[in-house]
């Protein structure tokens, strides 16, 4: 299944850059520093947090401070490409039992 909507492959690689750049910045250590998962509200250790596009790239999410969100690993491979309507309707699954 191919999610680019509207994103093409240069435009990608050019906001993945600026996420790069961004892991870079007192601003986004800060928002580590707290050491708790956007998504899941678990505790984490700064150092393991990574950084998570609410709306993502491949969907036509931009590098902007107010997209992007400190997650634990595991939340961030299980969201994929999820947009965040649909990440709630799957952790909800996760919740009763049925995903």
């Amino acid at each position: 299944m191919q999610w680019y909507v509207g994103s093409d492959e240069k435009e990608i690689k050019k906001e993945r850059q600026k996420a790069r750049e961004m892991r870079q910045s007192q601003w986004w250590k800060r928002r580590c520093d707290k050491g708790v998962c956007y998504w899941c509200e678990a505790a984490v250790p700064p150092t393991e947090l990574t950084m998570d596009h609410v709306v993502p790239l491949a969907r036509g999410g931009k590098s902007t401070k107010g997209n992007v969100v400190p997650c634990c690993k595991r939340c961030n491979t299980e969201k994929k490409q999820r947009l965040p309507m649909e990440w709630d309707t799957y952790l909800e699954g996760v919740k009763k039992g049925g995903v």
